[in-house]
């Protein structure tokens, strides 16, 4: 589950009149434009506020900030002019960066306790019960620290303590909306921290049966799982994802996760993730250098959990299953040789080129495994699943497969609300003669190029219904030392948990 709440940052709403700690920020509009709070506190010292923009050349642009040490005739010992830019045109995300940017100034501000005020006299895009919610959002997502595993937190050269922002306080108009709007948001921050913790943690910690033993805990919160063991798996004549685990002497899992928030036998929407705990490659092993960072193989996986949390957290009204497969990829003498040919819970045969283009061979059995037992209405794939991807789009961009016009723009469309950047790549039979093998069904490897694109192609060809509506997405460039933002500075960006609440906020609840 999440980082306990000891260490999670508290935000609590307030009105405008109640008490304000002694660090506050004010939310300013372009100009700079000093909104009613802001202008009376300006005013009660003289002035004092208005003179430190301008010395600081401070016009109220977004995510600039003005820091005021001290105010001459305010109590307040520190006050931070935070730049909103123009508010007529500033979205959700907007706001949710906004609210990371100034977490940040906040975290550093050496303070366990602080004061935004959040309110607006013009006109905005959102209501302003919505913008302290996004804004709060913000600043929660940019609080995440992974850090249990440090057992000195203080600096051993000045014993200055690592004092952290504990509570925030976001004064506004309408608290008591602004709180409710918060509830959803606090669920996907949950969710988020939920997928972050999870690539974070090392592959020594979190090894299948771990995995599976965190996803559980979602039971909590109303969601159903079912947990099937190597056994059942074998029994279920998984033999692409045994193939995979059998090098490792940490035994697979499955696991089904299911939140019936939706109408009584409504077919569900199918999430499915890639949960590689840690990847050698196998026989086909990687290279030492930045092998370590094959503890973050499972961010598929780790995106489904969080989004199955973030979902229950928030009574979603849908129908939604989440399925996972956890293996651990190693060499050994029970590990599969490329050369071999194993058979899929579909019943097609796979000849294991590469035993390093193992993730595939996993999603093949659980995306089966989900379409014939839950017949989804849709079913997105997430999985880190290859480094042509990273050669394509870079770190910024996840690549997006799809079969579907009508459930690509919903992804597409989503990502443009969150700020997830996706770009769609192409499905095409070429790709698919390129993974065509003389020995078997289908090949695991297609090649030198269009590595992301004939993979794709690969898992097209597990789609049972080709009527189905079905994108993969391709996470191996965002899902782990992804470039920070103003939200996240973690090594597990928890990317796709904000994208796909969305996606199914917009198009699929009730």
């Amino acid at each position: 589950m999440p980082a306990s709440p000891a260490d999670r940052l508290e935000v609590t709403f307030a009105s405008l009149k109640e008490k304000r700690a002694e660090v506050v920020g004010l939310v300013v509009g372009e100009g700079p434009h000093f909104p009613p709070v802001a202008a009376q506190l300006d005013d009660d010292g003289d002035g004092v506020l208005s003179r430190a923009a301008e010395a600081a050349a401070f016009q109220g642009k977004m995510k600039s900030i003005a820091d005021v040490l001290a105010p001459s005739g305010l109590k307040e010992q520190r006050v931070l002019l935070i730049g909103s830019g123009d508010q007529e045109k500033a979205d959700e995300n907007d706001w949710v960066m906004l609210g990371g940017a100034v977490g940040g100034k906040l975290g550093a501000a050496n303070t366990t306790i602080a004061s935004v005020v959040v309110e607006s006299d013009g006109e905005t895009k959102l209501p302003v019960h919505e913008i302290a919610a996004s804004f709060a959002l913000g600043a929660c997502l940019r609080s995440y620290k992974f850090d249990k595993y440090i057992t000195k937190k203080d600096s051993e050269d000045d014993g200055a303590k690592d004092v952290r922002l504990a509570k925030l306080v976001v004064h506004c108009p309408d608290p008591k909306k602004a709180e409710k709007a918060f509830a959803a948001c606090k669920a996907i921050a949950d969710g988020v921290m939920l997928a972050r913790d999870l690539v974070n943690e090392p592959a020594n910690i979190l090894g299948p049966v771990e995995f599976a033993d965190r996803a559980e805990a979602l039971e909590s919160l109303g969601v159903e799982v079912e947990v099937l063991d190597a056994k059942e798996i074998k029994k279920k004549k998984m033999g692409a994802l045994l193939a995979v685990a059998q090098g490792s002497s940490r035994p697979a899992r499955v696991v089904v996760m299911s939140w019936n928030g939706g109408k009584k036998n409504e077919a569900p929407v199918a999430f499915i993730g890639k949960g590689v705990v840690f990847d050698t490659g196998g026989i086909s092993i990687k290279p030492s250098a930045g092998m370590e960072d094959m503890k973050g193989d499972m961010g598929g996986a780790a995106c489904v959990v969080g989004l199955m949390h973030a979902l229950a957290g928030r009574k979603a009204k849908v129908n939604a299953v989440g399925l996972i497969g956890c293996v651990e990829n190693m060499p050994s003498g029970e590990a599969t040789r490329p050369g071999d040919i194993v058979t899929s819970m579909s019943g097609q045969t796979i000849e294991v080129l590469n035993t390093d283009a193992e993730g595939r061979l996993v999603l093949a059995d659980v995306m089966h495994y989900a379409q014939e037992r839950f017949e989804p209405q849709m079913m997105v794939d997430l999985a880190t699943l290859t480094g042509a991807i990273m050669v394509a789009l870079g770190k910024s961009y996840a690549g997006l497969f799809c079969n579907n016009d009508e459930l690509a723009s919903g992804i597409l469309g989503a990502s443009g609300v969150t700020g997830e950047k996706t770009w769609r790549m192409p499905l095409d039979k070429s790709f698919h003669k390129m993974i065509d093998s003389k020995n078997a069904d289908v090949k695991n490897l297609g090649g030198r190029w269009g590595g992301a694109c004939t993979a794709a192609a690969f898992l097209e060809r597990f789609v049972l219904d080709k009527n189905t509506p079905w994108a993969h997405i391709d996470l191996a460039g965002t899902a782990m030392d992804a470039p920070k933002n103003d939200i996240n500075q973690s090594w597990g960006s928890g990317w796709g948990v904000r994208l796909l609440d969305r996606l199914v906020a917009d198009n699929y609840e009730g």
